[in-house]
């Protein structure tokens, strides 16, 4: 996928004001708020600003945080990761490598999962396409919120 280059108008006229927010403002979104939080399904994990692939649903586990989880993207160069010393804190951000959206944090605090990692993302910056084989038919499956 190419990279995506868009003006603040651009992405507004295509984003919700939440969605701007979290996207494009490196927002975050209220803990145990997220559609995607509790889905089980499986399928994979898009970037709401693009549609690139980030996260497969077998990566994604239970943290306890409020924010879905997961412990490996789909491919390492799916995201940019960035020192982030906002807030008093030292944290690393993740980004979408393609469109350049603010995702949420990676954290080392993963345990019981098999890289240590935990991608702390926010429900609202993702969308989810179920697989064929969850949703029982062939069509390309859906996207959260559509």
């Amino acid at each position: 996928m190419a990279e995506v280059d868009k003006t603040d108008e651009q992405w507004r006229a295509e984003l919700n004001d939440e969605e701007f927010r979290v996207l494009r403002e490196n927002g975050t979104e209220p803990a145990w708020s997220g559609e995607l939080l509790n889905n089980k399904a499986t399928g994979m994990y898009k970037c709401r600003g693009c549609g690139a692939e980030l996260f497969p649903s077998d990566t994604k586990f239970d943290s306890g945080s409020g924010w879905p989880s997961f412990y490996k993207a789909a491919e390492r160069s799916a995201v940019t990761l960035i020192n982030d010393r906002s807030f008093g804190m030292i944290r690393t951000e993740v980004r979408c490598a393609t469109c350049d959206s603010h995702l949420g944090h990676l954290f080392d605090d993963g345990w019981n999962t098999p890289t240590g990692n935990r991608y702390c993302i926010n429900s609202v910056c993702l969308t989810f396409e179920e697989s064929d084989e969850d949703s029982g038919n062939d069509s390309e499956g859906k996207a959260a919120g559509e």
